[in-house]
C-alpha cells in the first residue's frame, strides 16, 4: 500500500517491518498473515472503520491481510460447522498467523457480535489448533469517554485461546468524532496508538511464528502422549 493511502502518517516515521531484525531462524519467509475481526453490523460502524485502518497499516507494514465480515454468522450452536459463514471464519483462523480483534464497548462489555465470532473458533480441530501460539492485538471503540472494559475482556479470551496477546492496545474514546464522513480516521493520538499497535503486532508475529512449535510444546501434553503410547504398546495380545 503506498504512503499516499495513509495521509495521517508522518513521512519517514514508519517503514515496513524488516523481518531480518525479528524473524526466527525457521521463519517461513512469506508475508505475515493477519486476520481482522470487528464487532458491529451498523452501516456506520466505528469498529469496522478502526479495523479497516488497522488493515491498511498492516498492509503497509508488509502483511497479507484478510477481514472477516460477521454479517450472516449464526449464533454459536445455532448451526453446524458446515455453515458457510462458520466454515469461512474457521478457515481464516487456520490461515492466519496473527489477529486483530476490534470491538465496540456496549453496556460495559464487548458486543455479542464480537463474542460470537470468537466462540465459533475452536481450540482444536482434530490435530490442528487454529489459534494456539498465534499473535493477537486487541482494540476497542467507545461511544463516550475512554474505557478499557472490552479490551480487558478480549485479553482474557486471547489467553483462553492460547494466543500471544501483545502488550500494546488501543481504545478510541468518542469514536463518532474521530472518523470523517468517508470512514477514515482523523489524525490524533488515538490514530498514533493504532499505528503503534499494528507495528508491534507485526514485530511480535515475526518473533514468534517461526518458533511457535517450540513455544507451545508443553510438559503435560508430552506426558499424556507418552502414557497413551505406553498403553497401546503394552496391550495384551488376545
Amino acid at each position: 500500500m503506498p504512503l499516499s493511502d495513509l495521509p495521517n502518517l508522518v513521512e519517514g516515521a514508519l517503514a515496513p517491518v524488516d523481518p531480518a531484525l525479528y524473524g526466527a531462524p525457521g521463519d517461513p519467509g512469506h508475508a505475515p498473515r493477519m486476520l481482522i475481526l470487528y464487532g458491529s453490523l451498523r452501516e456506520r460502524s466505528y469498529s469496522r472503520f478502526a479495523a479497516e485502518e488497522a488493515g491498511r497499516l498492516l498492509t503497509f507494514l508488509g502483511c497479507a491481510v484478510k477481514t472477516f465480515d460477521p454479517r450472516g454468522l449464526p449464533l454459536p450452536d445455532a448451526a453446524g460447522a458446515d455453515d458457510p459463514k462458520v466454515a469461512e471464519l474457521r478457515d481464516l483462523a487456520t490461515w492466519s498467523e496473527g489477529m486483530v480483534w476490534v470491538s465496540p464497548e456496549r453496556h460495559g462489555a464487548m458486543t455479542g457480535i464480537m463474542k460470537a465470532q470468537i466462540d465459533w473458533i475452536p481450540l482444536s480441530q482434530g490435530a490442528v489448533r487454529p489459534t494456539q501460539g498465534k499473535t493477537l492485538a486487541v482494540m476497542q471503540v467507545c461511544g463516550g469517554s475512554q474505557s478499557f472494559n472490552a479490551v480487558n475482556q478480549l485479553r482474557i479470551l486471547g489467553r483462553w485461546m492460547r494466543m500471544v496477546t501483545i502488550p500494546n492496545q488501543s481504545s478510541v474514546a468518542k469514536a463518532f468524532a474521530e472518523f470523517d464522513e468517508a470512514g477514515r480516521m482523523k489524525p490524533s493520538a488515538y490514530y498514533a496508538r493504532i499505528v503503534d499497535v499494528c507495528e508491534e503486532l507485526v514485530k511480535f508475529t515475526y518473533m514468534t511464528r517461526g518458533r511457535s512449535a517450540a513455544l507451545t510444546d508443553r510438559y503435560s501434553e508430552r506426558v499424556e502422549t507418552a502414557a497413551e503410547l505406553s498403553k497401546r504398546v503394552n496391550q495384551r495380545a488376545i
